[in-house]
């Protein structure tokens, strides 16, 4: 038996992998904001779009992912996925212009549906016993991946500021960017040839007829005694599964017996995303910055923030079959909802003021402070204002390019309030509706939908999830961070509400029993 639970993990490990290069991939950009805003002169609405477009990459992707892996299998849409993760890192790296920047991005985008598909080949050839761990596997690797991504920005970024013949040499003082998203394409090659290690899904050799093939992949899963039976039982599976066009199963999902677990998933689709969470994760340095503690210490709460998911996605795990699902999810967006009203309440009471010290840092960082000598004394209530008044002197591209230290030089604040926010708010989500919302994606429909409406409401989170990347900098530097952060606790305390009504407990229970207290009659 210990022989077979081996290649389980072997085969989960491998596919899991994925989910850590699908962090790199998504915090990589992250430490990249500034340098190609420069080099590239971005506008807002630019900046958003080359962060987002791996996020609207993958809207396209879940409209096809599922259709390929039912006529290709699990194994050839996983190594597509793979290729196509490489492929964008060697794009974005050699990237010539912001436009080719964009179009590496979306391709990588397209393989962001790594996470659901490598989710359902664990599930396929993971022992019962095994299956949850084994899936919760997925999840720990896309936070460590994260958390690997900040943490080579920041080496990256120190090396590129370091008085050194090697780096010279390599360019990473030149090149920074396109080191930082260079970190991708080695484990995404390895990960490639990886996947040319595991077996076909025995779950889809049979749905195709397969059964001699099958039997060759569960020897290696599953005791002799016990393969005929596994064979009898995804038969009997694929014999109950919706059938009709995909409109048609699509439809299922809106009918009047499935009402109550469709609102529930519609709301913690939209609640997933609506936290804001990617707006802090994919420019964890930039967000930072208007804390005022600078570039190279924002880079450095970055890595903090990466430690801080993976410890609290590990808890979360830990918990969810103890305190169960319902009070980790309304705990959680309760505690992420105060943060963010914490720091919220901060910015509304900090202040912008340049002195003549701070000109004197502004002048040893190359800067010219001319323009700004008659700005000396003159206080801003919030930090729009502040970067406007900086535009107008500076120049919008030098402005841009030196924010940081800006800030950095002229904001009074309670910092640690703000960073203590900050911290709390990541810690609340990976231990709550991060993590918890794929697990109850996969109870509360019943198995003949299931496998139309994950999909479906993968959809809408990953559509909601692009327009938060994509508007985010323009909603910074025009809402400010007062108001973005009040933006996004409100729409938490909206979505804690619903769901305190909406939300029922699934701990303990089969699935046939969750079906029954969701589905009308």
């Amino acid at each position: 038996m210990r022989e077979f639970q081996l290649n389980a993990f072997k085969f989960a490990a491998i596919v899991a992998f994925g989910g850590f290069i699908f962090g790199l991939d998504a915090a990589l950009i992250s430490g990249t904001v500034r340098f190609i805003t420069a080099e590239f002169a971005l506008s807002d609405l630019q900046v958003g779009t080359v962060v987002s477009a791996p996020g609207f990459g993958v809207i396209f992707a879940l409209m096809v992912t599922g259709r390929i892996c039912d006529a290709w299998g699990r194994k050839i849409a996983l190594l597509i996925i793979a290729s196509l993760y490489l492929l964008s890192a060697v794009a974005s790296v050699l990237a010539p212009n912001f436009e080719m920047l964009v179009v590496a991005r979306f391709l990588g985008g397209l393989a962001f549906t790594s996470l659901s598909l490598a989710s359902m080949y664990i599930g396929e050839i993971a022992p019962p016993e095994m299956r949850g761990k084994l899936v919760s596997v997925n999840q720990i690797t896309t936070v460590v991946g994260l958390s690997a991504a900040y943490f080579a920005n920041y080496l990256i970024l120190m090396a590129s500021n370091a008085d050194a013949a090697w780096v010279t040499a390599l360019g990473i003082d030149r090149f920074t960017w396109r080191w930082m998203l260079g970190v991708e394409v080695l484990p995404a090659l390895i990960w490639l040839l990886m996947l040319l290690a595991i077996p076909e899904s025995p779950r889809w050799l049979v749905l195709k007829g397969r059964l001699h093939d099958a039997r060759g992949v569960l020897t290696r899963l599953l005791p002799e005694g016990q393969i005929e039976g596994q064979i009898r039982e995804i038969q009997a599976s694929a014999a109950s599964a919706p059938v009709g066009s995909f409109r048609q199963q699509v439809a299922e999902v809106f009918k009047p017996r499935l009402r109550t677990a469709f609102w529930v998933g519609l709301v913690i689709a939209v609640a997933q995303p609506i936290t804001g969470i990617n707006a802090i994760m994919f420019y964890a340095p930039t967000v930072f910055e208007q804390v005022g503690i600078g570039t190279d210490a924002a880079f450095l709460q970055a890595v903090v923030v990466g430690v801080i998911s993976v410890l609290f996605t590990a808890l979360a795990l830990l918990l969810i079959d103890r305190v169960g699902r319902r009070p980790l999810v309304l705990f959680g967006l309760a505690w992420g909802g105060a943060s963010l009203f914490l720091c919220s309440w901060a910015f509304s009471h900090a202040s912008y003021a340049l002195s003549a010290a701070s000109l004197q840092s502004l002048t040893a960082a190359g800067i010219d402070i001319s323009g700004l000598q008659t700005l000396v004394g003159t206080v801003f209530a919030d930090d729009v204002a502040f970067k406007q008044a900086m535009y107008q002197v500076l120049g919008e591209a030098v402005a841009r390019a030196n924010e940081g230290i800006l800030i950095q030089e002229a904001i009074n604040i309670d910092a640690t309030l703000v960073l203590g926010g900050i911290m709390c708010f990541i810690a609340s989500f990976n231990m709550s509706i991060g993590p918890v919302m794929w697990v109850l994606f996969s109870e509360i429909f019943p198995t003949r939908v299931r496998g139309i409406a994950i999909p479906f409401f993968a959809l809408i989170v990953s559509t909601v999830s692009y327009f938060v990347q994509q508007f985010f900098p323009w909603q910074l530097n025009n809402m400010g961070a007062t108001e973005i952060f009040l933006f996004y606790a409100v729409c938490i305390t909206v979505c804690l509400a619903l769901l305190f009504y909406l939300l029922p407990e699934t701990k303990n229970k089969s699935i046939e029993e969750i079906e029954a207290s969701l589905v009308r009659a």
